[in-house]
């Protein structure tokens, strides 16, 4: 049984020693999951009978979840223990997965994925928290980097196996993989975790379903005006309640001592201008692993598995960048950095609108390795430069803010990836065709230029602006 404990001296040292191990863990599984179900859409869409971009839901649904509930993740762990909060988080992860492979038809898939998402909600942030209050400040760099190496192995790993497991089994066990994890998973924490709880105080619940009402309806709203799944009338009403809601949160946040995000964070220069160029940029970086695995299969005829070892490249050039992000952010700075980069990027996922059947594979292959390099760079310097200037008092709040951005934004991306082919007439064309390549073509110009126009905000730093207290490399890229 794990023991209460407030401070990192009342942790013994072998649970020290394996809790970055835990987290690590869960982290991967969690990386693992998004990116081996890209490149399974299609075939699962062929075996549920849908057309392929509606599988757009399957993502989204997750992503959103998942921004919902990360500000109530430090209020559960402080209520009711690290361990309790990390074992649900796991058991609910893998009850969704095992659902999602139960599941006959979209409707229910999709449902499933809700339920994962509860559970991907928890696991980062909860064991996150674990460390932060368990492991000296002195470790504490050397341990976070070491946490964030399955994030890149994730998406290393993830196409490649996805692909394969569709061709060679069923998509189900794209899903059960997940289960044996998670079994491991909750036999570590019970033994390993431990059951570390902060100060305990009141949760914004107003504020939280404010909040929760304005992401949800204007998502829905984007989402349902790009698809055309309801209304127009429909859309726009949900569109300006969400705006409507979130208006009344921030009237609300700054009337009392103790909100859900305070709006004092946008204050801090740094944080403002990171947040928000996080919000735009990451719409195009977010709709990338969506469409390009249904690029490789849907518009150049790739097999699954041939889909998915294509992806490999971007992997690792996301590794390769972080051997010179932090020397190349210190020494340009991060208006020349973030202003240049933002740019490369959008310019980078325009670009692969000059991709047609005709271009040799191994150029494809460099494409998609500097098209990582350029995209990780962007997530280390944004992230380093939005909580660099963050205090103790606002770190939390900061941090959870972000993470809430992230999700939203990446939840964004593939909706309006997924209602731009529509718009541009890829729904319901055979593979192969000239007009689903157009609309792909045309969906990479779009999503780019959002991405590229993001740069006008970082513009906005001074020259000289940096934030006093943070390291690039060790900031996790997310």
């Amino acid at each position: 049984v794990a023991r209460r404990a407030t401070a990192p001296m009342d942790i013994d040292s072998r649970t020290k020693r394996l809790l970055p191990w835990l987290v690590a863990i869960a982290f991967f599984m969690q990386t693992l999951d998004g990116s081996i179900l890209n490149t399974a859409l299609p075939r699962m869409a062929a075996a549920l009978g849908e057309r392929p971009l509606q599988m757009q839901n399957v993502v989204a649904a997750y992503l959103l979840t998942v921004a919902l509930l990360i500000p109530a993740s430090g209020w559960l762990a402080d209520r009711f223990g690290t361990q309790r909060v990390f074992i649900a988080a796991i058991a609910l992860f893998s009850l969704g997965s095992l659902l999602c492979a139960l599941s006959p038809n979209l409707r229910l898939l999709v449902a499933a994925r809700v339920v994962q998402g509860v559970g991907g909600a928890l696991l980062l942030p909860v064991g996150r928290l674990a460390m932060l209050r368990a492991i000296p400040k002195g470790e504490l760099l050397s341990v976070l980097a070491f946490v964030a190496v399955p994030g890149l192995l994730g998406p290393l790993v993830g196409p490649t196996l996805g692909g394969w497991i569709v061709q060679v089994a069923t998509w189900h066990w794209v899903f059960l993989i997940n289960l044996p994890v998670g079994a491991a998973g909750i036999v570590l924490a019970a033994r390993y975790m431990p059951d570390l709880r902060g100060p305990l105080y009141e949760l914004d619940a107003r504020g939280f379903g404010l909040f929760s009402a304005g992401l949800v309806l204007v998502t829905l709203a984007l989402q349902g005006l790009g698809e055309r799944a309801i209304g127009a009338a429909t859309s726009l009403l949900m569109l300006v309640l969400g705006v409507a809601a979130m208006a009344a949160y921030w009237l609300h946040a700054v009337r009392i001592e103790r909100p859900l995000f305070s709006p004092t964070l946008f204050r801090i220069p740094t944080f403002a201008v990171g947040v928000t160029g996080n919000l735009f940029s990451r719409i195009g970086s977010g709709a990338m692993p969506f469409l390009m695995p249904l690029f490789l299969q849907l518009a150049l005829g790739y097999s699954p598995a041939d889909a998915g070892m294509s992806l490999i490249p971007t992997a690792v050039g996301a590794m390769l960048s972080k051997s010179f992000a932090a020397p190349l952010i210190r020494r340009v700075g991060y208006r020349r950095v973030l202003g240049t980069n933002t740019l490369l990027v959008g310019g980078m996922i325009a670009s692969f609108s000059l991709v047609g059947p005709a271009l040799p594979h191994g150029v494809l292959l460099l494409w998609l390795g500097v098209f990582g390099v350029v995209n990780s760079l962007q997530f280390t310097a944004m992230n380093t430069l939005t909580l660099g200037d963050l205090g103790r008092a606002d770190a939390s709040g900061g941090n959870g803010l972000l993470s809430v951005v992230m999700q939203l934004s990446m939840s964004l991306g593939v909706a309006a990836a997924a209602s731009l082919l529509t718009a541009f007439g890829g729904s319901g064309q055979p593979p192969g065709s000239a007009a689903i390549l157009h609309a792909f073509h045309a969906t990479f110009v779009s999503v780019g230029s959002v991405s590229a126009a993001s740069a006008l905000i970082f513009m906005q730093l001074r020259s000289d602006e940096r934030p006093e207290h943070a390291e690039p490399s060790a900031v996790e890229e997310g």
